[in-house]
């Protein structure tokens, strides 16, 4: 099974590539997460170590996964499930579905692992890893999907 290759860059490379990729400079990314610029500026340079407390800020701000970031810290071990850990990560980032539309997708995920016994014991998203949404009323399953039957 292929490992999760996140570990390739420093934290605050990563971020810095992140950060880009969402098209935002440092101010803004600072604004948006609650981190003062030029601590996140010491962040991208490698110069300081953040919590994950401020880990989950940055990542919700580049509505990327905050387990992501903490295996990129070393916080959390890569080799546990990779491949969880590496599909829970492109569901969470996706920028074109919602928060709630994200734990839809990882419950059905983590009912198949569970299904096919490759899941001890699955954990739900935590709420704070999903954009919330403007309206949190749940999907739209539409009236082919009954919610009565």
């Amino acid at each position: 099974m292929a490992k999760l290759k996140v570990t390739d860059l420093g934290l605050g490379e990563y971020l810095r590539e992140q950060r880009r990729n969402a098209q935002l400079s440092l101010r803004q990314l600072s604004e948006a997460a609650g981190v003062s610029n030029p601590y996140l500026s010491q962040i991208e340079r490698g110069l300081r170590k953040p919590s994950a407390e401020i880990l989950q800020q940055l990542a919700k701000a580049l509505r990327i996964s905050a387990e992501t970031l903490y295996v990129q810290a070393g916080m959390l071990d890569a080799e546990r499930e990779p491949a969880e850990v590496g599909t829970r990560a492109v569901i969470l980032a996706d920028p074109s579905i919602t928060g709630t539309q994200k734990q839809v997708l990882l419950q059905v995920y983590e009912s198949f692992r569970k299904e096919n016994g490759t899941a001890e014991a699955p954990e739900p998203a935590a709420p704070e890893a999903v954009a919330p949404d403007e309206d949190a009323t749940g999907p739209d399953l539409g009236p082919a999907h009954d919610r009565t039957a």
